[in-house]
């Protein structure tokens, strides 16, 4: 027979456990924020959970209740950024555009997803050559890969279709205008005097005289 004392006891210590705290996806979001910037600024091996939890003004013990490491919230920063780019480069690329303004629509989404993730795109550029070597980063390296395919294939159906000059090396061009636009990051604030259109607007009338075809 049990005890009387015991199961009232047992009763009341079930009765004072408190279910655990599930983050809203706003606060989510604000830590994953914070985070990216952290990455971008000192760099994927010089940050810690603590440097994490420090620019967020929380223990570090309380951010894992969010995450439960650095390299998850590396992953997810990146992972929603590259999910992003890729809903706009396909519904460009799906749209069956002539090349330049096929191109013309690439570089201003491109534009778009600096303003929307300026600080995943500058984690991107300085880690992913090292982070391609986790398994869990390979994703990078197909995206990569895909992303290449998309640029040079629109170049090269430019120069077949006589929309580019016959004479222009693909390849130069294509990594011309990959360094040329991504590196933006560097310097581009969010909520600055231009919006990313606009700078994609004066990006493109400077590019585009130098690879259409003459008259």
């Amino acid at each position: 027979m049990s005890n009387p004392k015991q199961s009232t006891s047992d009763q009341q210590g079930t009765s004072k456990k408190k279910p655990p705290v599930t983050p809203s996806p706003e606060r989510r979001r604000e830590l994953l924020g914070i985070a990216a910037d952290v990455f971008a600024e000192q760099g994927y091996n010089a940050t810690t959970v603590r440097k994490i939890a420090d620019a967020a003004g929380m223990l570090a013990g309380s951010l894992y209740y969010h995450f439960d490491s650095k390299e998850s919230m590396l992953e997810e920063i990146l992972r929603t950024f590259l999910t992003e780019l890729w809903d706009g480069y396909d519904n460009v690329l799906k749209a069956q555009l002539d090349p330049r303004e096929t191109l013309e629509a690439l570089v201003t989404e491109s534009f778009r997803e600096i303003d929307r993730h300026r600080a995943a795109v500058a984690i991107y550029q300085k880690e992913s050559k090292h982070l391609v070597a986790q398994q869990r980063f390979q994703y990078l390296s197909d995206s990569q890969q895909r992303f290449e395919k998309a640029w040079l294939t629109t170049l090269e159906r430019g120069v077949a279709e006589g929309v580019f000059r016959g004479d222009l090396d693909i390849r130069l061009a294509y990594r011309f205008v990959r360094d040329t636009v991504w590196v933006a990051a560097s310097w581009y604030r969010p909520g600055g005097g231009h919006s990313p259109e606009e700078i994609a607007r004066q990006y493109l009338s400077m590019v585009l005289d130098g690879i259409s075809v003459r008259t």
